[in-house]
């Protein structure tokens, strides 16, 4: 027999023997026949569709074993590059919280896919979503059966300032009649928008008033399917830690910007880069709105990254990239001479891996702030404090 030491970045349970052991939890013990005999750390999940739903991976932790799994994930990562630095306590968001996701629907079944699978799982509880958006689980379940769709089309559900807002990508009803449904559904369900997709972009089939996310405080145009922090609480926490690697800075580039969450927040002069149009129009307009000094550029920063002359001009920089990484602007980075950086990211090993070309450039990681917004799955996110 042995006992379980941690959990491993895929989710299985690493014992002190070297085995493996899925939905083993921190202090179970592991027979030899592969037998998981739970520990203290070992909780029943919540939720009957546990383990077969792909939306969550790990309910088997208790809270404690949850938050060491978010921290160990991005210790791991560091390592795996030679770095170490002060990693804080977890900021994990609560159940039911999450205000963007994506279901899939197929003839009759509404959910997440099984993990390691396509089959998709009919929701029937979720305790991850948020309450306004599992409540529309089932009513567009029944409306996806009366509009009679017949192959898979996903389903995209974000909470704005008006309520639920829905993308359907993949199905697009047309007829007197489905447009009626639709409007009956958003109208007695309090949607915000309902917007389909067949490929040729976002066409909006209800949206009463224009839709809108609150970020910084100021209300932002918010484009169908756009990316958004997944909870509020997890939003709070990159903000607090971006915030607090730039405190005092001028002038600081916010390089990714996407809708603001950041550029609105700050308390200096910014410059916005994002490679989104529409995101990068939303946040414009919120700021010019509020007279606020933020300086926007559509730029691909992929194609185009900021010059090691152009990052100089800046006393701080935050960014904030897709889960690749920003390998082509990591190398500008490394090499300016802007004396802070905010390194927000949801890949820690990207996270890891620019940060080395950095730390080899006399860069130092002042501290990392894990956070667990996408709750008991294996998916972590974190924001860094990087100084000369």
């Amino acid at each position: 027999m042995s006992t379980i030491l941690r959990v491993a970045a895929p989710g299985d349970g690493v014992a002190d023997d070297g085995r493996h052991a899925p939905f083993a939890a921190p202090g179970d013990t592991l027979t030899d026949s592969f037998e998981v005999i739970p520990g203290p750390h070992h909780q029943v999940p919540p939720c009957r569709h546990f383990p077969q739903c792909g939306g969550c991976q790990l309910q088997h932790l208790d809270e404690e074993s949850y938050a060491g799994f978010v921290t160990d994930r991005i210790a791991s990562a560091l390592d795996g590059q030679g770095l170490s630095a002060p990693i804080r306590p977890a900021i994990v968001s609560p159940p039911n919280t999450r205000r963007r996701a994506t279901l899939h629907a197929e003839r009759g079944v509404l959910g997440f896919t099984a993990e390691g699978s396509h089959r998709v799982v009919d929701m029937r509880e979720c305790h991850i979503l948020a309450p306004e958006l599992f409540a529309l689980v089932a009513p567009l379940r029944a409306l996806f059966q009366k509009l009679g769709l017949k192959r898979r089309a996903d389903v995209h559900l974000t909470l704005s300032d008006q309520g639920p807002d829905v993308l359907v990508s993949g199905f697009a009803p047309e007829g007197l009649a489905a447009a009626e449904a639709l409007t009956s559904f958003c109208d007695r369900h309090k949607v915000a928008r309902f917007c389909v997709d067949d490929g040729q972009g976002p066409e909006a089939r209800w949206e009463p008033q224009p839709v809108t996310i609150t970020l910084g405080g100021i209300p932002v145009a918010l484009p169908p399917g756009s990316f958004l922090q997944a909870t509020r609480e997890g939003e709070d926490a990159l903000v607090a830690a971006v915030r607090e690697a730039t405190a005092g800075a001028r002038t600081v580039a916010d390089l990714f910007a996407g809708l603001g969450t950041f550029a609105l927040a700050l308390p200096s002069k910014v410059y916005a880069a994002e490679g989104a149009r529409d995101a990068l129009m939303g946040l414009k307009a919120a700021a010019h709105a509020r007279q606020l000094p933020v300086f926007t550029e559509h730029r691909d920063l992929y194609r185009r990254p900021l010059t090691v002359a152009e990052l100089d001009r800046f006393d701080a920089i935050v960014i904030d990239p897709p889960r690749a990484g920003a390998r082509e602007q990591a190398a500008a980075l490394a090499a300016c001479k802007t004396p802070r950086l905010a390194y927000v990211s949801c890949n820690p090993a990207t996270f890891a891996r620019d940060a080395k070309s950095m730390v080899e450039e006399g860069w130092r990681i002042d501290w990392v702030q894990p956070v667990g917004q996408f709750r008991w799955s294996t998916h972590v996110e974190l924001a860094a404090c990087l100084s000369r």
